[in-house]
């Protein structure tokens, strides 16, 4: 009998020192992979690297300690070339028109909320990397100001001349009346 119990308790430690095994390798497993990152961490990530690139890619290339606000407007004017939002030029037969009937040969841009999303997530990752809250580039007033007039860049050549003549003909209807 006294053997039988020594069978179950010899059992019974190797299972649970099997289960501590399992427990201590699924552990190490967690350490060794990378917590998964959320979408936002992930998107911060390809756009810190992405900048880094471009930085890399200049002529003669940029340090990311020598970067100032220069560096970032003309990275925003570089990403518009892959925008998707049309701005129609004062001279375009479209302009001012919501919706033009035809192609043109104005340019294309990033849209106003991504950009803004995109400095964001820049602003960041320059700091989690290392950055000083003061010197950020992606925080500079300049940025501030050039996000701020670009909504306006793209009302004034979608719908200005649109709105501006619905309101002539909005004050023509009224003044018939009275």
């Amino acid at each position: 009998m006294s053997s039988e119990k020594g069978k179950e308790l010899g059992e019974g430690s190797s299972s649970r020192s099997a289960a501590a095994t399992a427990a201590d390798h699924h552990q190490q497993l967690q350490q060794q992979q990378p917590a998964q990152l959320s979408r936002y961490e992930s998107q911060k990530r390809r756009d810190w690297i992405t900048f880094g690139q471009y930085l890399k890619n200049q002529r003669p290339p940029v340090a990311m300690p020598q970067c100032n606000y220069s560096h970032v407007l003309e990275f925003l004017r570089y990403l518009d070339q892959f925008g998707k939002t049309k701005v129609h030029l004062q001279g375009c037969v479209f302009f001012g028109h919501p919706d033009p009937a035809g192609p043109c040969t104005c340019p294309l841009r990033q849209a106003w909320g991504s950009l803004d999303a995109l400095i964001g997530r820049l602003r960041a990752a320059y700091e989690e990397n290392g950055g000083l809250p003061e010197m950020n580039p992606f925080a500079s007033g300049a940025i501030r100001v050039y996000l701020r007039e670009a909504p306006n860049k793209f009302a004034a050549s979608a719908s200005f001349q649109f709105v501006f003549e619905v309101l002539s003909y909005l004050l023509d209807i009224a003044t018939t009346f009275y």
